[in-house]
């Protein structure tokens, strides 16, 4: 009998859709926050990495370069991926193209000093 009161009190049970408005109003705000997420956050980030690409499939003879290490530079030779770069004081390093993190305005200045 206490039972019976208390499932009285609860009301009768939903229909066979479940909730108002079905399953598409469920996962609304999931889908709103992807939505969100992709034009925030994943789209400009695919902006700048095909930017990055092309700026380094663009790279030549010439070019002023600062490498992921923090060292700027000109290049003297491109050979493939392999980038021969002049640091200063005549000394050249062999830098892969993928550690180029951007085109330089400036290259160091020889000072002369040994």
């Amino acid at each position: 009998m206490f039972f019976e009161s208390i499932a009285h009190a609860m009301g009768q049970a939903p229909a066979a859709g479940g909730q108002p408005g079905g399953p598409l109003m469920t996962f609304m705000p999931l889908i709103l926050m992807f939505v969100i997420f992709y034009f925030l956050l994943i789209r400009p980030q695919q902006k700048k990495a095909k930017q990055h690409r092309e700026m380094l499939a663009g790279i030549k003879k010439g070019d002023k370069v600062l490498t992921s290490g923090g060292i700027y530079g000109r290049v003297l030779e491109v050979d493939g991926d392999v980038l021969t770069v002049d640091i200063g004081r005549d000394i050249k390093i062999d830098v892969n193209r993928n550690f180029v993190s951007n085109l330089a305005d400036r290259a160091p200045k020889d000072t002369g000093k040994k």
